[in-house]
């Protein structure tokens, strides 16, 4: 399929996540790999070794290329970080239908985006340079949007709200690796309970010390700290439909 634009002229990699044909340096022998084998073998080195490992020369040398052969493949770094955005994501999750059910698809989306974050955790590194534009996040996109208008929120609400389930995701995705990486230090988590609790009766962080005494204050985000932030936001949301709209006090 021609879409009668010149690839040169679009953004790395939008027109490759298509399936559409672009032109690469053309150095040396023909390709022996696929471009899907290359964007594969860039997610595995990000699985292995984080974002950071995302560089042209490692994923040569992970393909057994040359420096140069791999711009066979792709173009650009910026290439290559659309391609594995786009398959790292992969397919957006099946939501239930019907207007009734917005919140439980809601719920259900959110929850696709923290899970394939704990799958591929650099996701949330990658750079975001614009909205959606490659097939399967525009199909996230999507399925959000659907859900919310069918609820009964404007198109431009449904985006404004698409946006703060994405962010609330990627920051809970985000909190949540940091949070692991740092436990897998050697610390005793009694000890660090044990120094500090006489020092926080003693300079006045009385709320803090109860709560660390009720193993309330922990360096963990459990699924019911998940569920208590999206059950606020979905309350919010909720005013914003027909019949939930806040009105005006006229006597006020």
């Amino acid at each position: 399929m021609s879409t009668g634009v010149d690839p040169q002229e679009l953004p790395p990699g939008l027109a490759l996540a298509w399936g559409l044909p672009t032109k690469t340096s053309g150095l040396g022998r023909p390709p022996s790999h696929s471009v899907e084998q290359v964007v594969e073998a860039a997610i595995d080195l990000a699985d292995a070794d984080g974002f950071a490992a995302l560089s042209m020369p490692k994923l040569a040398k992970k393909l057994g290329l040359t420096a140069n052969a791999i711009y066979r493949y792709v173009r650009s770094r910026d290439e290559l970080l659309v391609l594995v955005a786009e398959t790292g994501w992969g397919p957006a999750p099946d939501l239930p239908s019907g207007a009734a059910h917005w919140r439980t698809a809601a719920t259900t989306w959110t929850q696709a985006m923290i899970d394939r974050c704990e799958v591929h955790p650099w996701l949330v590194d990658l750079p975001v340079r614009g909205a959606p534009m490659t097939p399967n996040l525009l199909r996230w996109t999507e399925v959000i949007l659907e859900c919310f208008i069918g609820a009964g929120l404007s198109p431009k609400e449904a985006i404004q709200c698409a946006l703060l389930l994405d962010v609330y995701a990627r920051r809970i995705a985000d909190m949540r690796r940091d949070l692991r990486q740092s436990s897998a230090d050697s610390v005793n988590p009694t000890a660090v309970q044990n120094f500090l609790l006489p020092l926080l009766r003693e300079h006045g962080y009385p709320i803090v010390a109860a709560l660390m005494v009720g193993d309330d204050y922990s360096d963990d985000i459990d699924d019911s700290d998940v569920t208590f932030g999206l059950t606020r936001i979905l309350d919010g949301i909720e005013g914003l439909l027909p019949g939930s709209r806040h009105t005006t006090d006229p006597a006020g």
